[in-house]
């Protein structure tokens, strides 16, 4: 007799925890540069794509069949009685799909790791052997009845048997493989190389913890009788309430250490408080479940720097320390937090060296393999890609793929928004205070003075802040200068910026967005564009921008044909 409630159950949470995909695809993307975006969307398809068969025809047999201590039974095509380990009315393939999501996310953790500098080639032959065989034996013993099940470890949803293997996984194959070029200097301080998108990062943060209710609540496998439907309602608040916690803590953590709140490793602390949580969601309280946020919010950057900065392994998004790191932790913290068996509830401290040594034999088990997998692949086709793939990205190099963002193109206006975007002049700025702005710069081959002679031809270059740029476009049409062209620009000078952080590595140089206008001029004096533009632009700080003056030897207007003064005139 099967169930429709269960069933149902069942499937929503494989429909969700599939969704992961995207997530896990989202946030690689943005903390990653763009000339790798369309690779690492690819890897994260085929991880997928690849997992499911590979589970279908011997992975699950593994995971699932048979009742040995150390490993299941081969049964391709997943043909066998699987009735001992079912769900109570939940119809064999229901049980299956919703496994084989499981195991594609063990799979996707560590293409984030080994991002921008992994062959294609490899990572699907990687991808598969993780889905044959590394998760489902280690799945065996926490989840299909294997020895860790039998002397009692606690894995509710997955925190060691999916995302601590994929952690673990993530940091072997980044230690083997190497850090991305120019992520060292040669004194080997780490260099923070920016993820281009923060907003697809952020989108793919909020999809998985949306998944994640589905992840730890579906994992249930029912919704029959009040006690379930209790516990599906506790876990879905622990969940919400790990994540949220370790978000404020991360924030707070980071503007203090940091001087500001960090932005990417807040959002990674949502996804490790999620991680940690997963193990003991079904046992902690919503305290219990704040305070393993609590830290995971602390630990998660820690860790992240230690793997940057002391281990020397380049991890581009973080999925050792939020996956491996929180995932370790928070299956042993469950054996604190536990209400019935925990450390800190009276249970003593049998349960607690439980999950630790569950930890301790899960993270064996997929180095050593792990290791062999990586060494193998690395001797024989090769694990990394070449300099000059890397360089000029794997977009173009493993697909042809010219650009994931082919058809963009930035703006080079801020027209419709009027003034200073809201952001006022100092008090005291203005013509008075104007001998504080910097010199203007004059880039000349001539030696002769600026004429103002109106046959002589000059291009005025102006670098200026983005929020000065209307009142420059003002002050330009009012002297009567009507043509220019704008760039959207990054750029900073001898200063190198301010000093930033990002992912707690201090930016060597801090490229500031700009905007550039040239200004080719006859008619109108150079010296009036430049009191102009020293008027619009100034405020007394720094940043304010510089103005170059470069002889024009010639102008031709391709039009007409016509040269020099009248090349600029007219339309």
């Amino acid at each position: 007799m099967y169930s429709s409630v269960n069933t149902i159950w069942v499937l929503l949470g494989a429909a969700m925890v599939f969704f992961m995909q995207a997530g896990f695809a989202m946030c690689e993307a943005g903390f990653t540069r763009s000339k790798n975006t369309g690779n690492i969307l690819m890897k994260n398809l085929m991880d997928f794509c690849i997992g499911t068969p590979a589970f279908w025809l011997v992975g699950f047999g593994i995971m699932f069949g048979g009742t040995g201590a150390l490993i299941g039974s081969f049964d391709p095509l997943v043909r066998g009685d699987y009735t001992a380990i079912l769900p109570a009315g939940v119809p064999i393939l229901a049980f299956f799909i919703f496994q084989t999501v499981f195991c594609a996310t063990a799979a996707t953790i560590v293409s984030g790791a080994m991002a921008e500098r992994t062959k294609f080639i490899s990572y699907c032959i990687y991808s598969a052997v993780i889905s044959l065989v590394i998760y489902p034996i280690s799945g065996h013993w926490i989840w299909g009845g294997g020895w860790l099940a039998q002397i009692g470890f606690h894995d509710f949803a997955g925190s060691t048997a999916v995302h601590m293997v994929g952690g673990v996984a993530a940091c072997v194959g980044a230690k083997i493989l190497g850090p991305r070029i120019g992520k060292y200097g040669k004194d080997g301080k780490p260099r923070a190389i920016l993820g281009h998108n923060l907003s697809i990062a952020a989108l793919g943060v909020f999809i998985l913890w949306f998944c994640w209710f589905g992840f730890n609540g579906c994992s249930t496998v029912g919704m029959e009788g009040d006690e379930t439907m209790l516990l599906a309602g506790s876990i879905f608040c622990t969940t919400n309430m790990a994540a949220a916690v370790a978000c404020v803590t991360t924030m707070v953590f980071t503007w203090l250490r940091y001087g500001k709140p960090d932005v990417s490793m807040t959002f990674n602390a949502a996804l490790g408080g999620l991680v940690a949580i997963t193990a003991g969601c079904d046992m902690v309280s919503i305290s219990g479940a704040a305070a393993i946020g609590i830290c995971a919010g602390i630990v998660m950057p820690l860790a992240i720097g230690f793997f940057d900065k002391v281990a020397k392994i380049d991890d581009p998004v973080g999925a050792i320390s939020v996956h491996g790191v929180c995932g370790a932790m928070g299956t042993i913290l469950t054996g604190f937090f536990a209400l019935n068996g925990g450390l800190l509830y009276g249970g003593g401290t049998a349960f607690l060296m439980t999950q630790c040594l569950g930890v301790f034999f899960v993270i064996a088990w997929v180095v050593v393999t792990m290791t062999i997998v990586f060494q193998v692949i690395k001797h024989t086709i090769g694990l990394r890609a070449s300099a000059q793939e890397e360089i000029e990205g794997l977009d173009i190099q493993e697909h042809g793929l010219v650009s994931a963002y082919a058809d963009f193109m930035p703006a080079t206006s801020v027209n419709g928004i009027s003034g200073t975007n809201g952001i006022p002049a100092p008090a005291g700025s203005g013509a008075a205070e104007m001998d504080k702005a910097i010199p203007v710069q004059v880039v000349s081959d001539a030696k002769a003075e600026i004429s103002a002679s109106d046959v002589k031809l000059s291009k005025v270059t102006i670098i200026c802040n983005q929020a000065r740029f209307e009142e420059l476009k003002s002050a330009m049409n009012d002297i009567g200068v009507t043509g220019m062209t704008v760039t959207q620009v990054l750029g900073c000078g001898i200063q190198k910026g301010k000093t930033e952080y990002y992912r707690g590595v201090e930016m060597s140089m801090n490229l500031l967005p700009k905007v550039q206008v040239d200004i080719v001029v006859s008619k109108v004096p150079v010296s009036e564009v430049i009191s102009a533009a020293k008027r619009a632009l100034f405020t007394g700080h720094i940043g304010d921008g510089k103005i170059f003056i470069y002889d024009v030897e010639s102008v031709v207007k391709v039009r007409t044909g016509e040269e020099g003064y009248d090349a600029l005139q007219g339309d």
